[in-house]
């Protein structure tokens, strides 16, 4: 039996993506998760030898799919919730490395960023209040 989780983990990754670009957004934003909660991490997994292997986040993480407006409609809720969250821009498509997408992020309007993917954990009913209407990832 899986036990009950008080939080939920949702990516929303941008329709419009190419398959390359949908998996690369959905990765960045899983390790963003991971880094702003690492006690929802679980324990080590081992095999039959004994030989230990990565800890992965201990809980699902549902990933949604949108358009542009919905992004933003997400994006606001999460932001007006205070909840947990990473962002990913179209700018940083074209950018190289770490600071790069931090300072394309940074020139982004405030209120309205291009956004391609969007990941937030936080208490169950609130990140079902940012993600309401949004359809799973097909």
């Amino acid at each position: 039996m899986n036990p009950p989780f008080d939080t939920k983990v949702a990516l929303i990754v941008a329709q419009d993506l190419e398959v390359w670009q949908k998996l690369n957004v959905a990765a960045f934003l899983a390790t963003g998760v991971t880094a702003a909660a690492p006690d929802a991490l679980g324990e080590l997994y081992r095999d039959m030898l004994g030989r230990t292997h990565g800890r992965l986040l201990g809980q699902p993480i549902m990933i949604h799919s949108a358009d542009a407006a919905g992004l933003l409609r997400a994006y606001q809720k999460t932001i007006d919730r205070e909840l947990e969250h990473c962002v990913y821009v179209r700018a940083m498509f074209s950018t190289g490395h770490d600071e790069a997408n931090r300072e394309a992020f940074a020139r982004e309007p405030v209120e309205a960023p291009d956004l391609v993917g969007l990941a937030l954990r936080g208490p169950k009913n609130s990140v079902d209040k940012a993600i309401k209407g949004l359809m799973l990832h097909p």
